[in-house]
């Protein structure tokens, strides 16, 4: 548990605790199928405890060069590469970083596949299929949504699957259970099924939230095994959120309390659209330790970001007890894609990163600075 009293503020904690047991019932998962689990960076790239993934997971995707260097040096493994579209000045530099590189479509397989021919270590080669099923609701991440620009559908595969082509790759899910993996692998074999016994491995990317409390994994594991067994090719999963789920949050401050008409705002040292743009964009309602939903008769405040955007806040809370000047704001569940998504909007301090060690110490990781701010412009 951590000691809230000794982080400073504002400070994105990671529990070490907490990582790896997520990290040890993904692995336990591994064990039982036969499968391949890998890290998704786009959902986490704090490299400080890559030793520590590492020891549990068979990798990493990468969808930009940037992150496929970052597999290479700190995961210490070549990348499970994927990207929308390459950009060709880099594709030289991406190979050296990766061991399968995913296309998009068929016309940037074919534009690249010679350049992977004459690499000078092996490459598998893959395609991104879009089986146009996807139980997530919310367009912003549905990537099955009509007219999606994420893989190809069967109509692309009129002439068959190209030579050269080792393996598919689908992702339809976000934060889901095993029983959408269950309809999107439906879809997926009645589409592209008879593709299966030419290829040697299937990525079904992420959204598979195992380390939720009520995922069912027995079900994952019969799902898997039940794949594996029928169609003789690897398996890999790339979930996102699974792999940070509920291990650490964002400790913020009380700088001042502002009332208007009758509305009273909690002004913090940390900004919404600046370090948890997902609450804006999703949107995503985080939970704040001591907090709930507006409840009449009690303490209740808006909460605002420092920056000067007008809708940088989220709506009421409801508090225990009355809120003061100086009072620690804890948002739960901050470590999984909303720290990747962070900026530096405004110029207002970046939160710390740092671990809550098993230990039980304070490990400060990193210390933003003007510089920092700086030199992402020009």
């Amino acid at each position: 548990m951590i000691d809230y009293k000794k982080i400073p503020s504002p400070s994105f904690v990671l529990e070490e605790a907490l990582l790896q047991k997520n990290l040890q019932l993904l692995y336990e998962v591994q064990e039982a199928t036969g499968i391949s689990i890998i890290l998704a960076f786009k959902g986490f790239a704090m490299w400080s405890v890559f030793p520590l993934v590492r020891k549990y997971l068979k990798g990493a995707t990468a969808s930009s060069l940037h992150e496929a260097r970052l597999c290479f040096e700190e995961m210490e493994s070549k990348a499970y590469t994927y990207s929308p579209a390459y950009i060709p000045s880099e594709f030289d530099e991406l190979m050296k970083y990766s061991q399968h590189i995913t296309f998009n479509s068929i016309n940037q397989f074919h534009l690249y596949k010679e350049k992977i021919a004459r690499h000078t270590s092996p490459i598998s080669c893959g395609i991104r299929v879009n089986p146009e099923f996807s139980e997530v609701e919310t367009d912003l991440y549905n990537p099955c949504a009509p007219g999606s620009r994420l893989g190809e559908t069967i109509d692309a595969f009129k002439d068959g699957l190209p030579e050269g082509i080792e393996g598919l790759h689908f992702h339809t899910l976000c934060e889901s259970n095993s029983y959408d993996l269950e309809k999107t692998l439906g879809a997926f074999e009645e589409r592209f099924g008879h593709f299966l016994p030419q290829l040697n491995w299937v990525n079904m990317g992420g959204g598979h939230l195992m380390t939720h409390k009520d995922y069912n994994l027995k079900h994952l594991v019969h799902l898997l095994k039940a794949f594996k067994q029928k169609y003789d090719v690897e398996v890999i999963l790339e979930p996102g959120s699974a792999i940070a789920w509920e291990t650490g949050v964002l400790v913020s401050t009380v700088l001042d309390i502002f009332e208007s008409k009758g509305i009273k705002t909690l002004l913090l040292d940390v900004s919404f659209t600046a370090h948890m743009p997902d609450t804006l964009e999703m949107p995503y309602r985080p939970k704040i330790v001591g907090a709930t939903d507006p409840i009449q008769g009690q303490p209740t405040y808006r909460i605002g970001g420092m920056s000067c955007l007008s809708g940088d806040y989220l709506s009421e809370y409801s508090f225990e007890k009355e809120v003061a000047i100086g009072d620690q704001i804890i948002f739960k569940d901050m470590i999984h894609y909303t720290m990747v998504k962070t900026n530096m909007f405004n110029g207002v301090k970046h939160p710390n990163i740092a671990v809550w060690t098993s230990n039980h110490e304070l490990k400060m990781v990193r210390e933003f600075t003007f510089e920092d701010y700086k030199n992402r412009l020009s």
